[in-house]
């Protein structure tokens, strides 16, 4: 029992539960399945769930169908039985997972919303996508070229110092953009922290996520949290100022007091 749920802290939370009785197939493997804790939103929130399922229709459950095709289509499959191996083995990357994706649910134009970084393995898996018979839209993080000073940005604020020209990135152009273009299904590489976010939420077609970008790690975003205790995870952004985080903290300081 977690120190949250001893507490009776929790209303709802799948981080705590042990049962995983929402995943039947996979808890049989495990002796003595348990049943769902009372915070589990099968229970706590059960309306919730159900009327979440009435969104389900029309492009929406298309989209939902595809998607759970390739999860099938991703794992090995006992020939004997016609199900999956248990452990499972995977067979296809997400580069090609998306490809798929796009396959079965037949879309044509894909839009392809890029960091400037990557520009050279966008146009790598450009190059792949076309070979796949899809029609690609690139656009990347800094296009529209607007000055940071648009937002508020000061001077002081830029990352390249006073009187540098800097442009800001922009999920939310690069979604009007590839919204224009009528998209069937966008793909993301590595846009930042918030970017992504501006990006679905303006985005009027299915958006998958491909790169992940990560300051320190890559792509590899899970190493985060791997190296929590060795490396970030004892700093504190509540309680002091650490890694160069006093600018931010100045313009949260700043915003609380106006």
């Amino acid at each position: 029992m977690s120190e949250r749920e001893e507490k009776g802290l929790l209303e709802v939370s799948c981080v705590d539960c042990k049962a995983w009785a929402c995943f039947p197939d996979v808890s049989t493997a495990k002796k003595g399945r348990r049943e769902p804790p009372s915070y589990c939103p099968s229970n706590a929130q059960k309306e919730v769930c159900e009327q979440a399922l009435t969104k389900y229709t029309d492009k929406t459950i298309e989209f939902a169908r595809s998607a759970a095709l390739i999860e099938n289509a991703c794992y090995a499959i006992d020939p004997n039985t016609g199900s999956a191996v248990l452990p499972m083995i995977t067979m296809h990357p997400r580069a090609e997972e998306i490809i798929m994706l796009g396959k079965v649910g037949t879309y044509k134009k894909l839009g392809l919303a890029f960091c400037v970084e990557l520009q050279k393995e966008a146009e790598l898996y450009t190059n792949i996508l076309e070979n796949n018979g899809f029609e690609v839209v690139s656009v990347c993080c800094k296009t529209g070229a607007i000055p940071k000073k648009e937002i508020g940005i000061t001077e002081e604020e830029k990352l390249y110092g006073p009187h540098s020209e800097e442009t800001m990135c922009s999920g939310l152009i690069m979604a009007e953009l590839l919204n224009s273009e009528n998209t069937d299904m966008n793909i993301l590489m590595g846009l930042c922290v918030g970017q992504d976010a501006l990006f679905f939420k303006y985005a009027e077609a299915f958006t998958i996520p491909f790169v992940i970008i990560d300051r320190v790690y890559g792509g590899a975003t899970m190493e985060g949290i791997y190296q929590v205790f060795n490396s970030w995870g004892n700093r504190n952004y509540t309680e002091q100022i650490t890694n160069g985080f006093e600018l931010m903290r100045s313009a949260w300081l700043k915003r609380e007091g106006a």
